[in-house]
């Protein structure tokens, strides 16, 4: 259950993470495509950069984008398609206020450099709204095609993280796997806020100690409230035995809403299908159970975007604004 000692709020860094993630508070965002796609198929993305736009104009708290390489057809999806940080420039243009997440950079398979470089400049384009969700990755077939070994991506990961938030300061010096900086060199933009939030998926091959110490927050997956709770709150206390302020936990959710408010639930991939009345009081239990932000995933919800995004907002948003 929630600690009733959690702080007021949690540590203040930049825009996004300030906004989004609140202390026994839920807020909902959406991972994108907003669009329904079967298994195998490809989404077509008309209309995205509207569908985004109208998200924002009703009230959801934050975007988030997949890094998917190459689509490996035994996994049946291709996310969003498009490269996240050209997209993450465009959604920057393209709204005002709603945070920008990405859910998750396969860090393993990008430089640190070039992710640092272009996470920093889309958190500076779009005012200090983006959220950099971190992880290992989880398709092997990814890492032959790129000449990169799949069973040491934890080590390259934890290097990852450590040069990312090396170049957040001036002239850093700092030498580890993935390169050296001799302190003559600065990696330009800066991040707009105090530092890139960098938000840990799952283990991402690491020990729960480093993943509690070395994230500025925890993305994980549904589980059964039980399993939930007990998971959240070891995440705190590992947290709180490193001597760090309170962190955001956020999960994802795949959701088909149907018309019938009442309509009890039924399992899909992920998550499930329902009337509202079951998704707020789903929401409010992991929102107990120290749940920050849930990313609701439309993929399998048949029914017109425009309508599901009004019925959520209407009768969902109200209650975790």
């Amino acid at each position: 259950m929630l600690d009733k000692t959690q702080p007021a709020e949690f540590e203040q860094i930049n825009l996004a993470y300030n906004q989004v993630f609140r202390p026994g508070r839920l807020s909902v965002g959406l991972v994108l495509p907003l669009e329904a796609y079967a298994v195998g198929a490809e989404p077509t993305l008309r209309g995205h950069l509207e569908a985004a736009r109208k998200a924002e104009a009703l009230g959801f708290a934050a975007l988030w984008l997949r890094d998917v390489p190459f689509n490996v057809t035994s996994f049946g999806d291709p996310g969003q398609v498009l490269d996240p940080f050209v997209y993450l420039g465009a959604l920057a243009t393209a709204t005002e206020r709603i945070a920008l997440g990405t859910s998750s950079v396969i860090l393993p398979l990008r430089h640190p450099a070039h992710v640092a470089k272009a996470a920093a400049t889309a958190d500076v384009l779009s005012g200090g709204r983006l959220l950099l969700g971190v992880a290992s990755g989880d398709r092997p077939e990814e890492y032959p095609a790129m000449n990169q070994s799949f069973d040491d991506r934890g080590a390259r990961f934890r290097d990852s993280v450590n040069y990312i938030r090396t170049v957040g300061s001036a002239y850093p010096k700092h030498e580890n796997a993935q390169g050296k900086l001799h302190g003559g060199i600065d990696l330009l933009p800066k991040p707009h806020g105090t530092r890139l939030p960098m938000l840990i998926t799952g283990g991402s091959q690491q020990t729960h100690n480093w993943v509690a110490q070395n994230g500025d927050g925890w993305m994980t997956y549904p589980r059964t409230a039980a399993a939930q709770g007990q998971v959240i709150a070891d995440y705190r206390r590992r947290v709180k035995a490193a001597g760090q302020p309170d962190k955001p936990v956020m999960q994802s959710l795949y959701v088909d809403v149907v018309a019938d408010p009442a309509a009890p639930p039924r399992p899909i991939h992920l998550g499930f299908q329902s009337g509202t009345d079951f998704l707020r009081s789903y929401l409010r239990e992991i929102e107990t159970l120290g749940v920050n932000h849930v990313a609701l995933n439309l993929r399998f919800n048949p029914a017109p975007i425009d309508t599901t995004l009004e019925h959520l907002a209407d009768t969902v948003l109200p209650d975790f604004s």
